[in-house]
């Protein structure tokens, strides 16, 4: 039956900025599916992304990591390994945004964005595909692109930069790693009620101009990006190689 495909039971997921908005939606909806997720992030306090978890039944580890830099993969790596002895769900989901006019735009913004939302990803990509490899089972790696990996935007260049890249490693990845049986695809979410987004929604002005050119004519929100989850971590998927979806409200068709 084609539902039994959408099913993770027995599977072992890690999720990259789990705490809060798209990652603990995320996070959240591969439990509900039967996946044991492993949670990074730089924060003290997972509190309720682990208590949604465990009230399903599922496992769920919380490491705290700082991803702008690669030194923690290593570590994050033997943590899970020692404790499920199996990896085989990857959710690049931890990124970060700065806004100011590419005029004033700093070396240090440039950087910091660049190195967690791009460098970590390929690099934590590379982790999970040679476990995959190792283990010489399938394996899934979900990176979080954005509209701005087809469009320019506005005052984020680097955030534009950093998820235009994730297209092309994304479809990197998935050329040299599809002959393993490791699928490699991205989920654009459009535009969400998330941290990342606080500044834009407080902008009446900013926010009423986004949602007039939204067809479904709300922001998206962490529960909207489950279901495309745990279809891209699934058996279901196991054709889909390469593939950016967007999960918009209809915003990349108008």
């Amino acid at each position: 039956m084609i539902l039994e495909k959408f099913k993770l039971n027995g599977k072992v997921a890690l999720v990259t900025g789990c705490t809060t908005g798209l990652g603990q939606g995320i996070a959240i909806g591969l439990a509900e599916a039967g996946a044991d997720v492993v949670g990074v992030d730089y924060v003290d306090d997972a509190t309720d992304t682990k208590k949604a978890i465990e009230e399903l039944g599922r496992k769920f580890i919380y490491l705290k990591e700082n991803l702008l830099s690669i030194e923690p993969i290593s570590r994050i790596m033997e943590t899970i390994l020692k404790e499920f002895g199996t990896l085989d769900i990857l959710v690049n989901n931890a990124g970060i945004i700065r806004r100011t006019d590419a005029l004033e735009f700093s070396e240090k913004d440039w950087d910091e964005v660049m190195n967690i939302n791009l460098k970590t990803v390929f690099f934590l990509s590379q982790a999970a595909g040679r476990q995959f490899v190792k283990q010489n089972s399938p394996g899934k790696i979900i990176n979080i692109a954005s509209m701005l990996s087809f469009q320019g935007g506005i005052r984020v260049p680097s955030y534009t930069a950093s998820k235009s890249g994730v297209m092309g490693i994304t479809r990197l990845l998935a050329n040299e790693w599809a002959k393993y049986n490791i699928n490699v695809n991205a989920i654009a979410p459009g535009y969400m009620a998330t941290n990342n987004t606080a500044a834009l929604r407080k902008d009446k002005e900013r926010s009423a101009e986004i949602l007039g050119r939204i067809p479904a004519g709300r922001w998206g929100t962490p529960e909207d990006l489950r279901g495309i989850s745990v279809f891209l971590s699934s058996a279901a998927s196991d054709y889909l190689n390469g593939a950016i979806i967007p999960v918009d409200g209809g915003w990349l068709a108008r």
